[in-house]
């Protein structure tokens, strides 16, 4: 019984991370979709090498640091690390698409080594991990099943230090007014959103750890249920607030909601009953919504809303756990807060520093030349729709 557990629980593994993985073209699609033509083939590029680099940096680095070490009694070594490896580029990803239109392929890509093998994995062990932080004032007890903060609160402070060192894309703001760039390819959004919605059951759902008992099988399915669900209230939400706001329907910003609410649910699906995740993915749905503007008021210039997404909800689903699955022992606001803070401030910190240095030896914003030409011809010499005029 006890082999037939762990070749279960090894299988189950395996296949959460194939979903997980899943969220590679996921990115892709979406991104390639939220930015013009001119710039897709570069877009397509840097999520490649974002998989690949990360990935090795986690296998040749980044595991150890993160884990202390490869042995899993559970499950077979491989898998374990396999999963783990699935989520490290996902905080990369989450920075990618905020900073396209004007990101150079190389710079990111030196970034990507740092953030798979350094960055990322001290957030890991402070968290999940091995813990470099134990038996000190900055030890964490927060709950963070499966990343709204390790994961996607990471990415969104690596956006915001990338952003503020690159600043806008060329002529996106002008003299006061916020120009618009409408996506190019609404079909590859909505085909890159709903890749990411089921990449995220594998996200969470393998996050549970096992499934050889029925005990954990009924926690993994409330699990992927509460997921769910948090991404359809966000959604819905989105697209009420749409119509009230602007009388449209806007697919883009309902699929953001969507996401917005599953970054939501992240820290804690396992933990809620079936409603609880309604109220948690619907608030994440009408923060993003709000955030858009708001961070283009600041001049943040994020052409797929990846901050309102991914570091705002981040923050709230982390929030959310201390508010709804408080049990005043292990879970507490305090701790979900102290969790938010902490690793806010060194995923910031520590972004901010290798990008100002990577930035002051391979810039990373691309000529206002270059990006009037498209990044595609100068960073890929392939376009992917040679025919189209550029514009």
């Amino acid at each position: 019984m006890e082999d037939f557990a762990y070749i279960i629980d090894t299988f189950f593994t395996l296949f959460a991370m194939v979903l997980i993985i899943l969220m590679v073209p996921g990115f892709a699609m979406l991104e390639a979709g939220l930015v013009r033509t001119k710039n897709v083939s570069t877009v397509l590029t840097v999520n490649i090498m974002i998989y690949v680099v990360a990935s090795m940096a986690f296998l040749l680095l980044g595991y150890d640091i993160a884990f202390g070490s490869w042995e899993n009694d559970s499950m077979s070594k491989w898998a374990a690390f396999l999963f783990q490896m699935a989520f490290v580029g996902k905080a990369i990803n989450i920075m990618s698409g905020g900073v396209s239109e004007r990101v150079k392929v190389i710079p990111l890509s030196i970034f990507t080594v740092l953030m798979g093998a350094f960055i990322y994995p001290l957030i890991v062990n402070i968290t999940w991990g091995a813990n470099l932080l134990k038996d000190t004032f900055l030890e964490l007890s927060m709950y963070d099943l499966a990343g709204s903060t390790v994961i996607h609160s990471t990415g969104g402070w690596a956006l915001l230090a990338a952003i503020m060192i690159m600043g806008p894309r060329y002529k996106r703001y002008v003299k006061g007014k916020i120009r618009v760039i409408p996506a190019s390819n609404i079909p590859l959004v909505v085909l890159g959103a709903m890749l990411l919605w089921i990449g995220w059951f594998g996200f969470n759902g393998g996050s549970v750890g096992s499934i050889s008992t029925k005990e954990n099988a009924d926690l993994v399915a409330k699990t992927i249920m509460n997921t769910n669900t948090a991404g359809l209230a966000g959604a819905i939400i989105a697209s009420l607030m749409m119509l009230w706001k602007y009388k449209k329907l806007d697919i883009t910003m309902i699929l953001n909601g969507a996401l917005g609410g599953l970054v939501a649910i992240t820290a804690g699906p396992d933990l809620y009953d079936m409603y609880t995740p309604i109220l948690i993915g619907a608030i994440g749905g009408a923060l993003v919504v709000f955030a858009v503007p708001f961070f283009d008021k600041l001049r943040l210039d994020d052409p797929v809303g990846a901050l309102s997404v991914h570091l705002v909800n981040g923050i709230w689903g982390t929030l959310a756990v201390g508010i709804f699955a408080s049990n005043g022992d292990d879970i507490t606001f305090w701790g979900q807060l102290k969790g938010v803070l902490v690793v806010g401030v060194i995923a910031f910190v520590l972004s901010y520093i290798a990008i100002y240095a990577i930035n002051k030896v391979v810039a990373f914003r691309a000529t206002d030349d270059d990006q009037q030409q498209g990044l595609d011809f100068e960073e890929c010499g392939l376009e992917s729709y040679p025919e189209f005029v550029r514009n």
